[in-house]
């Protein structure tokens, strides 16, 4: 059995993808239910009603034995290969012009939210003691773009798909709650609809849940959230990159099994192209808005196959800890933007 697994391994693409087939095929189905959910319940984002979908396919009782058994090939591969697909094309939602267009002192907040958020949860999470990369991974969805930030990384530094199904479960369901949450606080917070927005873009997780968030405040606190998110966007190359190098250079000697990481992921090259084809001006708005839906589909996809691998009796061990966590690092990435919206337009 350990020799057909290890040439399964070694056989080339085109002997292993009728494996996956049955778990594609059950992937498609759970992104077409979750833009159907999306269309009637517009307030909920597709992305995060995939990561439900999975979630509960994993628990049910029928379902369950086909997501742990025939479909699980497949949703490996689609949370892995299609989140990479997905986040290049991520970039494309982002040109240069806009990042520039917010002023350097918004820019220069920006990076001191998700210092911040990032440093300080992965410190946190380490200190509670949490297992494998979940620090590290809840760490990137709070500071820069939730369950994409957290599938580039965990690719990056090749970590148990385990770590990463936790850290999007925690970190959609925290994004899902500051939908309802946000909008209550801007009016006891004092926030003009604009301020209102930035501080959306800068403290909510995944695009999707900024949008969902911000348009309660109109359509003004809209577009800076989603100016301000695009810039904690753009942040994703340059993260990944940092925790690719210093996970390379921490294995540098060291026999772990595991396989040895470029030094910059090809997928991040690839978000650096789509920025810049995106900040030329050339392409026209019809590819534009058929790459966002289809790095909307694909990112589902993979989302739903990150969920597919939660485990919930295992989160038992490590539950009081991890929803401590994540809400440690909602207060500090809500505070910390909070205070510089204020510095900023104040």
């Amino acid at each position: 059995m350990a020799l057909l697994r290890e040439r399964a391994a070694k056989a080339p693409p085109s002997a292993v993808a009728p494996r996956t087939l049955p778990g594609l095929a059950l992937a498609a189905s759970a992104v077409a239910v979750a833009w159907s959910v999306h269309q009637l319940l517009p307030d909920v984002p597709m992305l995060t009603a995939a990561v439900v979908l999975g979630i509960v396919a994993a628990h049910l009782p029928g379902a369950r034995v086909l997501v742990r058994g025939a479909a699980r090939p497949g949703l490996t591969y689609a949370a892995k290969r299609l989140m990479r697909v997905g986040i290049v094309l991520l970039g494309l939602k982002l040109s240069l012009d806009d990042v520039l267009g917010l002023g350097w002192a918004t820019v220069t907040m920006v990076l001191g939210v998700v210092a911040a958020t990032f440093l300080g949860t992965w410190w946190l999470g380490r200190r509670m003691g949490l297992p494998g990369d979940q620090p590290l991974l809840i760490a990137a969805g709070y500071s820069i773009c939730g369950a994409s930030a957290i599938g580039a990384v965990s690719e990056a530094t090749d970590s148990d798909e385990r770590d990463a199904a936790t850290s999007v479960a925690l970190v959609t369901l925290c994004g899902t709650l500051a939908i309802a949450v946000l909008p209550l606080l801007q009016q006891p917070l004092g926030l003009s609809d604009a301020e209102f927005g930035r501080w959306v873009g800068a403290s909510v997780h995944d695009v999707g849940q900024v949008v969902a968030t911000a348009q309660t405040a109109g359509p003004d606190a809209l577009a800076e959230a989603v100016l301000v998110k695009l810039m904690r966007v753009a942040l994703l190359a340059p993260l990944v990159a940092a925790v690719a190098l210093s996970v390379r250079h921490r294995r540098r000697g060291a026999v772990t099994g595991r396989k040895r990481l470029p030094l910059v992921p090809l997928f991040v090259v690839g978000f650096l192209a789509m920025v810049a084809l995106r900040s030329t001006g050339l392409l026209p708005t019809s590819a534009i808005d058929a790459a966002q839906h289809a790095q909307e589909l694909l990112l589902a996809a993979a989302l739903f196959g990150l969920g597919s691998a939660v485990d919930l009796p295992s989160l038992t061990r490590t539950g009081a800890r991890v929803a401590a966590l994540g809400l440690s690092a909602w207060v500090v990435v809500a505070g910390v933007s909070y205070a510089g919206v204020l510095l900023v337009m104040g």
